[in-house]
């Protein structure tokens, strides 16, 4: 949460005409901490967040997906050099889920299918 420079410049205000700053923080309702921060810098004013590259490629990712969509995550992430919990995260945040697959397990298929046969016949 940044404070407006107003309430940043009253806080400075009262600690340098004879306030401490502990009394500041809880008659400003401010951390102790950002007091300090802004004692020690020269402007007030709010920075900017800016945020650092990530490694992964998304719209690389996007495509790959579409067209391998079986590979595992770990084989993924092995591919784009990140972690799988990097993968899991931009797959959540594109919406694209797992490919969820219902298929039975062979041996079951083949004793429905002859019960089915046989109940038929019969």
């Amino acid at each position: 949460m940044t404070y407006s420079l107003d309430l940043r410049k009253r806080v400075i205000n009262y600690v340098e005409n004879g306030g401490s700053v502990t009394k500041a923080a809880k008659v400003f309702q401010v951390g102790r901490a950002s007091i300090y921060r802004w004692l020690d810098s020269e402007d007030l004013e709010p920075r900017k967040v800016t945020r650092r590259n990530r490694k992964l490629d998304w719209k690389a990712l996007e495509k790959d997906v579409q067209i391998s969509p079986e590979v595992r995550l770990i084989d993924r992430a092995k591919e784009f050099g990140v972690r799988p919990s990097a993968i899991s995260y931009a797959l959540k945040k594109m919406k694209i889920t797992r490919k969820k697959n219902n298929f039975v397990i062979a041996k079951e298929t083949d004793k429905k299918e002859f019960s089915t046969i046989e109940y038929c016949e019969n």
